[in-house]
């Protein structure tokens, strides 16, 4: 793979968690695929399978608005292996501490999830996107915190 098109995948998973944490549909839906696919496990859906959310207007809408009622999140992206397929195709895996922060009694909770993205990616044009997305949750916790900013 090439230092630029690594640089560019990186740079497209950071774009991702910048997306989500400002609630930006429109953002979030320019780094994906016309048909892209978004897998949501069961541990996060409330249903017994995955959930596929399909096309990037319906899944950049789909994942801002399962944020929405949070009082902020933040998406740490951290390390990702990252393999091309062909000059036009890549996949991977990054790892991401996911923070969701939520008002509870006189206070705030973060529901802490340690994930992992399996991505596939598609080469469009010169820029890479997602064509696909699963999220596999690894484990979680959920502790008090407190606020220091606005």
């Amino acid at each position: 793979m090439e230092p630029s098109d690594r640089i560019a995948l990186t740079d497209l998973a950071a774009r991702y968690a910048q997306a989500v944490d400002r609630r930006n549909p429109t953002a979030l839906a320019a780094l994906f695929t016309e048909n892209a696919t978004f897998v949501l496990p069961p541990a996060l859906n409330g249903t017994d399978g995955p959930t596929e959310i399909q096309g990037r207007s319906t899944l950049s809408d789909s994942i801002v608005g399962a944020v929405a009622h949070l009082r902020s999140t933040r998406h740490i992206v951290e390390q990702q292996v990252l393999d091309q397929d062909s000059a036009t195709t890549a996949h991977g895996e990054a790892y991401c501490s996911a923070h969701h922060i939520y008002p509870r009694g006189e206070g705030y909770r973060n529901n802490r999830i340690e994930i992992r993205y399996q991505d596939s990616f598609e080469k469009v044009d010169g820029t890479w996107l997602f064509s696909r997305r699963e999220l596999v949750v690894d484990f979680a916790e959920d502790v008090p915190v407190i606020l220091l900013g606005s």
